[in-house]
């Protein structure tokens, strides 16, 4: 007996699970300095030797003098070893455009993470970063597209072929800019056209995906469409757009071609003629009335008349029904039925709320407090809802003891609440001195 204890006091410590292990890594991509406009990527890897139980609650960082936008809803999944150990975890990336240019110190950020076999979540404190953004040449008010890499693309689309007088052609400009946020893509110039009127559809702007979840840049597609107002020859102009190297600084620039519309005479025509057709069917043609046609006009004119006259009589039905459906309104708001359902929605809650409960006991008992309605419960259910009262709101440590839910409670306080409302006072009177 002695060797078997031993034996298992050796091995208790074995047994017993140690807590998981959680790490946070976060740097900036590219590393280095930077020019102003230009994008850089914060990374942020959330790791853990076990697993997520709940999504990590990530903290708002906001910089001075940048542009921050948080990371979407989605997050690469990441398998790596470190130490001899293998952790799995999520990554998410923050995007990061200077506006300014002056040295910027991100600090320490804090997140929360859930993982498996924890007894409570876990916080992790990323080291503080920083990083220089440099002006770039030339004016620093005009707003300048900073990327790694930009694309103009454009396709035109005619409502018909050849173009004639009031027909349309569409022009949809497509840009992207790698390394570049895409609320920061400025639109192309679409302008005006002499002979044709102009209508600017709303952009639609969308990250740009790198096909595996995550974020490259962004896109941007513009359109608009011309309406001929007469023949002629017309071009669409070139559309051109300057942009500075995210890597060397220096101005580049993408441009699209013009393109050449030639609207020609004449409308719409049919495939054969048939004015003269139109002109014999009208000479050859009789009115005739069937005799159930007069029958379905006297009716007509008959309901006609007898709406016209009862108008006052349904006016007064209309307004008798409405005052009747606003009475019923008001009692089933003014219900006890509906305070029962209003107490149970706000129970639900965390943490929950007692307005609806004691307006319920109001109506339900005629008492204003719920010790006053506790004292006409059943022994055992009053002594659980005061435990239930005392460990939401008395001076007990909520850490250790997870206050319990009246929900389970909730149909025995009404069979309870019923039950004394039949049975007590049966003359219809109160205590004199309760």
């Amino acid at each position: 007996m002695k060797r078997l204890l031993l034996l298992l006091g050796l091995y208790l410590p074995l047994l017993a699970v140690a807590a998981p292990e959680a790490r946070v890594q976060a740097r900036l991509l590219p590393a280095g300095d930077t020019v102003v406009g230009a994008t850089l990527e914060l990374q942020v890897d959330l790791l853990v030797d076990t697993w997520f139980t709940q999504p990590a609650v990530l903290p708002v960082i906001e910089l001075p003098g940048a542009t921050v936008s948080a990371p979407s809803g989605e997050a690469q999944h990441l398998n790596e070893r470190l130490d001899g150990k293998p952790f799995f975890g999520l990554r998410y990336t923050y995007q990061i455009t200077p506006q300014t240019a002056q040295a910027f110190t991100l600090p320490a950020q804090t997140f929360q993470v859930f993982p498996g076999q924890a007894d409570a979540p876990v916080t992790l404190t990323s080291e503080p970063l920083s990083f220089t953004a440099k002006a770039l040449a030339g004016d620093a008010t005009v707003h300048r597209l900073v990327a790694r890499n930009v694309s103009l693309e454009q396709q035109t689309q005619l409502s018909h072929s050849p173009l004639r007088a009031g027909d349309s052609i569409t022009r949809r400009v497509m840009t992207q800019a790698e390394g570049a946020q895409a609320m920061l893509i400025p639109p192309p110039p679409l302008v005006d056209i002499k002979g044709l009127k102009r209508y600017v559809q709303t952009p639609r702007i969308a990250p740009l995906s790198d096909g595996r979840g995550g974020s490259i840049g962004g896109q941007r597609e513009d359109s608009v469409s011309y309406v001929v107002s007469a023949a002629g020859r017309y071009q669409l102009p070139a559309i051109e757009l300057q942009w500075w190297d995210a890597a060397t600084g220096e101005a580049r620039q993408a441009t699209l071609p013009p393109i050449d519309v030639n609207a020609v005479e004449g409308g719409y025509k049919a495939p054969f003629a048939i004015d003269q057709d139109l002109r014999a069917l009208g000479r050859q043609a009789q009115l005739r009335l069937p005799g159930h046609w007069l029958w379905a006009a006297g009716l007509l004119v008959l309901g006609g008349g007898l709406v016209y006259f009862a108008q006052p009589w349904m006016h007064a039905v209309w307004r008798h029904l409405k005052g009747w459906q606003a009475a019923r309104r008001r009692a089933r708001l003014q219900s006890a039925e509906h305070a029962w359902r209003q107490a149970r929605a706000q129970l639900a809650q965390d943490p929950p709320r007692l307005d609806g409960l004691y307006l319920w006991i109001r109506r339900a008992t005629g008492k204003r407090t719920v010790s006053e309605f506790s004292s006409a419960l059943p022994s055992p259910l009053r002594i659980r809802l005061l435990d239930w009262l005392q460990s939401r709101y008395g001076n007990v440590n909520k850490m250790h003891h997870a206050p319990p839910s009246l929900r389970p409670m909730l149909p025995a306080l009404r069979r309870a609440a019923v039950t004394g409302r039949q049975v007590s006072h049966p003359e219809g009177l109160k205590p004199l001195n309760p």
